[in-house]
């Protein structure tokens, strides 16, 4: 009898430190997990075939907070992505990810995050998803996620506007009647990691964004500007700084169970000496929410004509072709969710990509790159999300 309890007792003292950390902790566990199956047209000259994605932030998270006093706290989190397809298999702190300090000041925080220019957009984006086969966001911003002006696996995706970039210095202000301004800029890790290929040694590429946003009761507005210093080609026969610049703004309003949204961008790239290409997107979206857990959404994207003096484009799906006429396109989707619950929904939905005579950059996303300008394409799917 004394045997047992004295086992309980030390049983008792060594685990009492671990309870007592387990309730001071603050580390919480959050994700979202998607999937995504349909068919998509890849143009002439290739094969029209089904494709399995996990796109729309399906990730793992972990978050927490320590109170430091006087209003002070510390705060990290780590999310990474989450394929539950098993063939994108990366790394630990992937998506948004940092560590920071917030009080009475604001927030200031390090690490990957979306731009303020990405969540200036998002305010106003509203009827789709953003990538995957259903996604919308490569035609008006070259695509939605990872973009890194450092030497990171994600690589400049110089045609993005919508990135979550690496090594960010941060700083969101605190909320006065639904108004915040954010500012952020990017490390210059490619001076020292690329030092020993770049044939330029001076080359030191950063993003700069700054952004404000309103979102009280039913409006939201999104205003936004950012620069990419340095992102082109830098051998000595191009010896161009390649600084492209973009300024975007965003709209939302919901009337009732009606959801309405639009995004405006004016971007500029130097593809040369004295040589620049300018593009103009824009989109407008509805979410209707019809009746319990019925909803449809619709959104319609267009890129206009590339202007200025380039004889280059740029690359990429939602890339801009060389100055010229007929090198535009737009886009559109429909989609009806189904909603289980608030955390589970299911998704069939339809989209279009249509270029211009002279232009073949807009596509379905994960598709492969169009062999033929003026191409038509789209594709149909169902997507399935869960957040936990």
């Amino acid at each position: 009898m004394q045997k047992k309890l004295m086992a309980l007792a030390v049983a008792g003292a060594l685990g009492a430190p671990a309870m007592v950390m387990a309730q001071a902790s603050t580390v919480q566990i959050y994700g979202r997990i998607t999937y995504e199956y349909g068919i998509m047209d890849q143009g002439a000259g290739r094969p029209s075939t089904d494709y399995a994605d996990s796109p729309g932030g399906s990730a793992i998270g972990f978050r927490g907070e320590e109170k430091l006093g006087g209003g002070l706290s510390a705060w990290f989190q780590c999310e990474s992505s989450a394929d539950v397809r098993a063939m994108d298999q990366t790394g630990w702190c992937t998506r948004n990810s940092a560590v920071g300090f917030k009080g009475g000041f604001g927030n200031i925080h390090f690490g990957r995050w979306d731009t303020p220019m990405k969540r200036a957009l998002n305010v106003g984006t509203v009827g789709a998803e953003e990538t995957g086969i259903l996604g919308m966001s490569f035609l008006p911003f070259g695509g939605s996620g990872g973009a890194d002006a450092t030497a990171s696996a994600d690589g400049a995706q110089r045609q993005r506007w919508k990135r979550r970039e690496a090594g960010l210095t941060y700083y969101q202000s605190p909320k006065f009647g639904g108004f915040q301004v954010l500012a952020a800029f990017g490390s210059g890790n490619w001076a020292a990691d690329t030092a020993a290929v770049d044939a330029t040694a001076n080359k030191k590429p950063r993003v700069i964004s700054l952004a404000g946003i309103y979102e009280a009761g039913p409006l939201g507005i999104g205003i936004a500007y950012e620069r990419h210093n340095q992102f082109g080609a830098h051998a000595p026969v191009v010896a161009a700084d390649a600084d492209d610049r973009a300024w975007g703004a965003s709209v939302a309003y919901t009337f009732g169970n009606i959801k309405v949204g639009a995004t405006y961008l004016d971007a500029k790239y130097e593809t040369g000496i004295g040589m620049e290409l300018k593009k103009r997107t824009a989109t407008v979206g509805v979410e209707w929410n019809i009746a319990g857990p019925h909803s449809i959404e619709a959104q319609y994207g267009w890129a206009g004509d590339s202007k200025g003096n380039s004889t280059v484009g740029i690359g990429g799906n939602g890339g801009s072709a060389a100055t010229g006429p007929d090198t535009g396109g737009d886009q559109f989707s429909i989609a009806y969710n189904y909603n289980f619950s608030k955390r589970t929904r299911i998704k069939i939905a339809y989209v279009r990509v249509d270029n211009d005579a002279n232009t073949r950059t807009y596509r379905i996303g994960n598709s492969a790159a169009l062999l033929n300008n003026g191409e038509n394409v789209d594709a149909f799917g169902i997507h399935i999300g869960h957040r936990f």
